[in-house]
């Protein structure tokens, strides 16, 4: 069974790429929904188009890409993905009885993290969200804002009372970053903590200070 992944248009298509190449490395399938509006901020952060016509290539382009922009950083075997379009309310995701592991939205912006906690099902995203509430699987929501406003605080509450696990988009430093992309994946990482799935992404801590500066990869 696949876990959904849903990028939405917050800022943060680094952290998308990350959990994505660690839930592939881990030989997990991928059933993916990009947002239309996740495509302009890809392009605005990357360069990079989303394209439906032609998104195995862009998908490889953006998952080898590093999160300081350099081409090429990554090997990425993209086989195990299929990709949904955001505008397919009839996608197998949109239905309870689709087999899924659960959903990871990694950016999720406020926009969408309203769209979810008020049930709109606007697009498909927002309606896998839902249908992975109902059927009472995994949800982890990473939410890419600051500051948040009062409004959006009870909406993140009321995800985590209909049982979604959010993570906040926010990177540590114990575990010996030296570079941009050891912050990105940390976060990656701590999204797929809370989905159960294991990966290298991050140093542990192990009680003992000054231990930063390696990554158990």
């Amino acid at each position: 069974m696949p876990w959904i992944v849903g990028v939405s248009g917050a800022s943060g298509t680094p952290y998308a790429a990350a959990v994505l190449r660690a839930l592939l490395t881990a030989g997990e399938a991928v059933d993916l929904v990009v947002s239309r509006a996740s495509r302009l901020t890809l392009l605005d952060e990357t360069g990079i188009s989303f394209r439906d016509a032609h998104w195995r290539d862009d998908l490889r382009t953006w998952l080898a890409r590093g999160a300081d922009g350099k081409p090429e950083t990554f090997e990425v075997d993209a086989s195990g993905v299929r990709y949904w379009n955001a505008g397919d309310l009839a996608a197998g995701p949109s239905s309870g009885s689709y087999p899924a592991k659960g959903m990871l939205i990694v950016p999720a912006s406020t926009a969408c993290v309203a769209g979810v906690a008020l049930g709109l099902s606007k697009d498909l995203l927002q309606r896998a969200a839902s249908v992975t509430l109902k059927e009472r699987r995994t949800l982890v929501v990473a939410v890419r804002e600051t500051p948040l406003n009062g409004q959006t605080l009870r909406h993140l509450v009321a995800l985590d009372d209909a049982g979604a696990v959010v993570v906040p988009a926010s990177p540590a430093f114990y575990a010996g970053a030296t570079h941009i992309q050891d912050l990105v994946d940390f976060v990656g990482g701590r999204v797929l903590d809370a989905a159960g799935v294991r990966h290298g992404l991050y140093r542990r801590w192990r009680g003992e200070l000054g231990g930063g500066g390696t990554a158990d990869k």
